[in-house]
């Protein structure tokens, strides 16, 4: 009986120590991201319910990146040029993703149109990990996308999910926030009309 104590005691003891270290891995690696982000950068930090949105003084030409919608064909940022995106890396099985998805659908519900779309981005790799996860939290009108390679968050360098990326019209990043955040407030709003506001490449010729 002493002995099986003694293991469930160690066993749990393990647990608690592999959590703490990918805890810490994860903060260590996105604090580092960050300082590599702003090297040399100029920005302005904005306030988004809690979490720091970075916004870039000058927008980011972005690598190319592709993943798949809901029939499995490829997309990538191209096929959405001439819109405002707030990308979206998350997974099901992160909380903090879990936390942060019911403000995009609300986000998307009152702004989404021709010129604005919120892009949650799974990297779980199955489409059918994603449906019953949208059902149970009552995601209603975000679209299906899934990055089976997994290689896209590394090639944004993002740290961890969630990442969020809000984009331009010409497929430049404006800025980024990493870690969950409340994306239905004014502060959010006012980056997307500041986004939209701005001309495009095509249009200031």
């Amino acid at each position: 009986m002493k002995n099986s104590f003694k293991i469930i005691a160690w066993a749990a003891v393990a647990l608690i120590s592999v959590i703490a270290i990918a805890t810490a891995l994860f903060l260590y690696q996105r604090n580092n991201a960050s300082k590599s982000l702003l090297s040399g950068v100029v920005n302005v930090s904005v306030d988004i319910g809690g979490q720091r949105f970075m916004r870039w003084h000058t927008p980011r030409g972005l690598p190319l990146i592709s993943f798949q919608d809901a029939t499995g064909k490829t997309v990538t940022l191209a096929d959405f040029h001439g819109r405002v995106i707030l990308l979206n890396l998350w997974a099901t099985w992160c909380p903090p993703c879990r936390e942060e998805m019911p403000s995009l659908d609300r986000l998307n519900a009152k702004r989404g149109s021709s010129d604005f779309e919120v892009v949650a981005l799974s990297i779980d790799r199955d489409l059918d990990l994603i449906k019953p996860f949208y059902q149970d939290f009552g995601i209603r009108t975000l679209k299906y996308y899934v990055d089976p390679t997994t290689k896209v968050s590394d090639t944004l360098r993002a740290p961890g999910v969630p990442t969020t990326l809000l984009i331009d019209r010409e497929g430049r990043e404006i800025g980024r926030a990493m870690g969950p955040a409340a994306w239905d407030g004014a502060q959010v709003e006012a980056l997307i009309d500041g986004a939209l506001l701005r001309p495009s490449i095509r249009d200031s010729k």
